[in-house]
């Protein structure tokens, strides 16, 4: 499977709360934090939820 690289660009702040919890179950803590996955459906659906906070690059 590939992985995926998520890195946070913008606050969590006045945000939806589904949003914050999905930035949080993707192990996003900061702006800046880089995180890896697996390009799973079910990772990639979470990044669809909030793709206006994150960028993605595969790793």
């Amino acid at each position: 499977m590939a992985k995926i690289k998520v890195k946070q660009l913008k606050s969590a702040i006045k945000r939806p709360q589904n949003q914050k919890r999905t930035l949080e179950a993707l192990g996003l803590r900061k702006i800046g934090h880089v995180v890896e996955h697996e390009a799973t459906p079910n990772i990639l659906g979470m990044i669809k939820k909030v793709e206006h906070l994150v960028s993605t690059e595969e790793a």
